[in-house]
């Protein structure tokens, strides 16, 4: 019985495995925990609504509020848990949750928990009726709705519930927990490793530990290199390679074959590369009217890739605004 269990842990995915089950194993937003926890405390727990980028903690943290309300045998009759997934238009809204919301709790003697997660797929129509229930059900049930688009929801459902933004998590927050499930999962991880993963999550902790577990399983040592093959993410001394190549080839056609030949040999997207090329771009020094004109450049370079353009022209084009701008560089010194 033992090793299954063990056996079932190993399986696992990291995400879930270290997923906090109290508040205070939460590592960031200290100010919104420190609110719940007082609404909790005092029993005055209001609809909740919850926003930010992926990954930043807010389904964590209404879990673990949940677990912290009620008992492991009553968590399945006093939590409603509906996400993306599941079918969320004006049937549903107006079939389970009411349903749900207006049976009341006869033993408990508290409020049921209704979570809505990825709200902002649902449309306006069942946002509408959920209003009324909201309203209806107060002394029974309490609401928490979470979305990463706070624009998607409709203003009816935002007044009726208190809001709370989770911004990206830092370097400082995110660090201290990658340090704690490496040493955990034993996993060889280098210092620029660590950097690059934090650099390829953006604040998202779902992310650092899905791109860490995927990495530790291909490759014996988690560094730069590793984390940015795994992924499929450009490496660094490439793009440099690219860049020195705009800069520096004084023929287009060999420019363009140069940059072709890199991108075939990595298997890169162009639009990585631009993603990428920006950063770099930011950090030369040419007169500032030419970087704007070739960053709106790029700008719109990105802008067709993305409404589907082949890549070929796209390069063209690339290749052509950094010799232009070249120019125009060396008319202005």
């Amino acid at each position: 019985m033992i090793e299954e269990n063990t056996s079932k842990t190993a399986r696992v995915p990291w995400v879930e495995k270290y997923r906090p089950s109290h508040l205070d194993e939460l590592i960031s937003h200290e100010e919104i925990i420190s609110t719940i926890n007082r609404f909790i405390n005092q029993k005055q727990l209001p609809h909740l609504l919850f926003y930010g980028p992926p990954g930043t903690g807010k389904t964590s943290t209404i879990l673990a509020c949940a677990k912290q309300l009620y008992t492991p045998a009553q968590f399945k009759s006093m939590v409603l848990e509906l996400n993306a997934s599941d079918d969320r238009g004006i049937g549903i809204v107006r079939g389970q949750i009411l349903n749900f919301a207006s049976t009341r709790t006869i033993f408990s003697g508290t409020f049921k928990l209704i979570i809505l997660d990825e709200a902002d797929a649902m449309t306006n129509d069942a946002q509408n009726a959920l209003r009324r229930i909201i309203e209806r059900y107060t002394e029974n049930v309490r609401f928490c709705v979470i979305c990463n688009y706070l624009s998607k929801i409709i203003p009816a459902v935002q007044s009726r519930c208190t809001r709370f933004r989770f911004a990206p998590l830092s370097q400082e927050q995110i660090l201290p927990r990658l340090n704690k499930i490496i040493e955990e999962e034993k996993v060889n991880v280098t210092e620029d490793g660590k950097k690059a993963l934090i650099t390829l999550s953006k604040g998202d902790m779902r992310k650092v530990l899905n791109v860490l577990q995927s990495t530790s399983m291909a490759f014996d040592t988690v560094d730069e290199d590793s984390v940015y093959t795994c992924v499929g993410h450009p490496l660094r001394r490439d793009i440099e390679k690219i860049l020195e190549t705009l800069l520096a080839t004084r023929d287009f056609a060999q420019a363009y074959d140069d940059i072709q030949s890199i991108k075939s040999v990595k298997g890169l997207a162009l639009e990585d590369i631009l993603t990428e090329l920006h950063l770099f771009v930011m950090r030369l020094e040419m007169p500032m009217s030419v970087m704007n004109n070739l960053i709106i450049k790029m700008a719109a370079i990105e802008e067709r890739l993305a409404k589907g353009c082949t890549e070929a022209p796209q390069l063209t084009a690339l290749v052509g605004a950094f010799f232009i701008h070249r120019d125009q560089v060396t008319l202005e010194t």
